[in-house]
């Protein structure tokens, strides 16, 4: 096992890396969107928390953390000036693989150091490194994509989306008594300690939404009618006058295409839907007869294999984000703690995560409010009746 999690280790760093692959100076320092950072920056700041909790935590080392401390720990330097304080492209191109080659060569030679530390139990801080490399792949994927649309590439579809009407099909899942929550070490925090929910009967899709049945719900009028809008999703939808999930364009013809860090392509209206906020995925559920499942119902539903495709995009769910019974915030206070946040399941398919990411664990994702951020995010839907 530890030598597996070091393989995947290495190949979420050079999945990361890759991404810089065709950037310039100028374009691995700029923000593309107020929310997110740098490109370069995500590069140096997994490098940089790589070495903090290996050297710095595990062994006291600070020789290598101590002078980039603040430009890569994210609340000692803010997204707008991140740009510009960092280093030349090549010189960051040369550091970032010079830290993680001494890193692998710690974890290779396992000083006793290391392997008596508390992060090391049942290999916790290899599973930490390597979810924390993929977490920030996916950001670098909408940072890049925010690039794509920012340039404006023009677009002609070749092949038409049409509409497709919402899914009448369910799964029954009785009521009952459920087991929800993950397993340390590959849990995060905010999956622990496994809890025993009672559950009520439902109904929930067996698919997520398509795009062929998001745009059915645009072209009913779905952005226009207040009838399926909660208040305060209203309002949003008023004031940034949105009409279609974010990547979304039409060509001159009023065809529909989508946008991602390779270009500009024809949407596939059968694959799953994503680039909306919960506002949204709550609007379309209503239109569509039904509403988001609680996190419980959705994760129940997933552990019974009742769910398909559950990997293909992050499903949003309607209730806010809360602790379980027995919550502890690790490895630091604050890791997943948050008021008025909303919870997303979790997208596994995408195929940079490294095996152990890819596997059928139930990932509670935290996010604050409405955060605009994630509608650059593989954020869809799945309802439930």
């Amino acid at each position: 096992m530890y030598a597996a999690l070091l393989n995947e280790l290495r190949l979420a760093q050079e999945l990361v890396a890759a991404l810089l692959e065709g950037l310039d100076d100028a374009a691995s320092r700029q923000q593309y969107h107020a929310e997110l950072s740098p490109p370069g920056w995500h590069l140096g700041h997994c490098a940089y928390t790589e070495c903090y909790w290996l050297q710095q935590v595990v062994l006291g080392d600070d020789r290598h953390t101590r002078a980039v401390e603040k430009l890569y720990t994210p609340g000692l330097t803010p997204k707008p000036v991140r740009g510009k304080a960092l280093p030349p492209l090549h010189g960051l191109l040369q550091w970032v693989p010079s830290m993680q080659t001494m890193n692998q060569q710690l974890f290779d030679t396992r000083p006793q150091q290391l392997m008596q530390h508390p992060l090391m139990q049942d290999n916790y801080l290899l599973h930490f490194l390597i979810q924390h490399y993929s977490q920030h792949y996916e950001t670098m994927l909408s940072v890049l994509t925010e690039r794509t649309l920012a340039a404006g590439t023009p677009h002609r579809v070749q092949s038409p989306m049409s509409t497709q009407a919402p899914s009448t099909a369910g799964i029954e899942v009785q009521a009952g008594h459920y087991k929800v929550g993950g397993k340390p070490p590959a849990a995060y925090d905010n999956e622990l300690p496994v809890q025993h929910v009672m559950l009520g009967p439902y109904r929930i899709a067996p698919r997520p939404v398509s795009n062929s049945q998001y745009l059915a719900f645009m072209q009913a009028g779905g952005y226009q009618e207040q009838a399926h809008w909660s208040k305060a999703g209203w309002q949003w939808r008023a004031q940034t006058q949105t009409c279609c999930p974010h990547h979304w364009r039409q060509d001159a013809d009023k065809q529909w295409y989508g946008t991602g860090i390779r270009g500009t392509y024809d949407l596939d209206g059968e694959d799953s839907l994503h680039g909306l906020l919960q506002f949204e995925a709550a609007a379309y559920a209503h239109w569509a007869g039904g509403r988001l499942p609680h996190e419980h119902q959705w994760e129940v539903a997933c552990r019974l294999q009742h769910l398909e495709d559950s990997g293909r995009a992050w499903e949003w769910c309607h209730n806010r984000f809360f602790a379980y019974a027995g919550f502890k915030a690790f490895p630091y206070e604050g890791f997943h703690a948050g008021v008025r946040r909303r919870t997303l399941q979790p997208a596994r398919w995408q195929p940079a995560h490294p095996p152990r990411h890819q596997a059928p664990r139930l990932q509670k994702f935290s996010c604050p409010g409405q955060a605009t951020y994630l509608r650059r995010a593989a954020a869809g839907i799945r309802h439930r009746k």
